[in-house]
């Protein structure tokens, strides 16, 4: 199944300071080309990568991605990356992942997509946690997701309740890197290039 990859760089990372969190560095590269990375060795490559973000678009756009600012204001979350994606891409099927994604099995998309059929959502749970920002999502649902909203729904949870939606088991670890410091923890464990 052709699938267009989000990459959700567009908040405030309020948790790591505030700094631009796809731009933070990894073993000397920043956490956004590490996602691209895993993304091209997918089992399942993408035929097109968006990238939401909110700041610095031109050090984003040196990738050579489109670049979209949400379309809504005042960082409404990664809800507002989503729709902007959405909106840039109607048609297609989507692989929503945020710019923390750089390590995935290399069948991630392929099997969350072979599960979308009969759902409007699919997302990603590894054996710690769920991840409801790893996404395959269905065409079709932007309507539904500019009007919860406006409602002023802003939860990616509260979201999937609303819909048909399957989590999927992943056997790996997932990273989660919401801080700084577990940036660095996780350098420490990261092969050399």
């Amino acid at each position: 199944m052709p699938y267009t990859a989000l990459i959700l760089a567009g908040g405030q990372a309020s948790r790591m300071g505030g700094v631009d969190k796809g731009l933070v560095e990894l073993a000397g590269q920043p956490l956004i080309a590490r996602t691209l990375q895993a993304l091209a060795a997918q089992s399942q490559p993408p035929q097109r990568i968006l990238i939401s973000a909110n700041r610095h678009l031109d050090e984003y756009a040196a990738y050579g991605h489109a670049v979209l600012p949400d379309t809504l204001p005042d960082y409404p979350g990664p809800l507002a990356g989503l729709l902007a994606g959405m909106q840039a891409a109607p048609d297609a099927t989507l692989l929503m992942l945020p710019c923390d994604a750089l390590v995935l099995p290399v069948d991630f998309a392929a099997r969350l997509l072979a599960a979308l059929p009969g759902q409007q959502v699919v997302s990603a749970s590894d054996p710690a946690q769920w991840h409801p920002s790893l996404l395959a999502l269905q065409p079709g649902l932007a309507a539904a997701l500019a009007a919860y909203l406006a409602s002023g729904g802003r939860s990616i949870r509260g979201w999937l309740a609303t819909l048909q939606h399957q989590s999927l088991h992943v056997a790996q670890k997932l990273p989660n890197l919401n801080t700084l410091a577990a940036v660095h923890q996780l350098e420490q464990q990261w092969p050399a290039d």
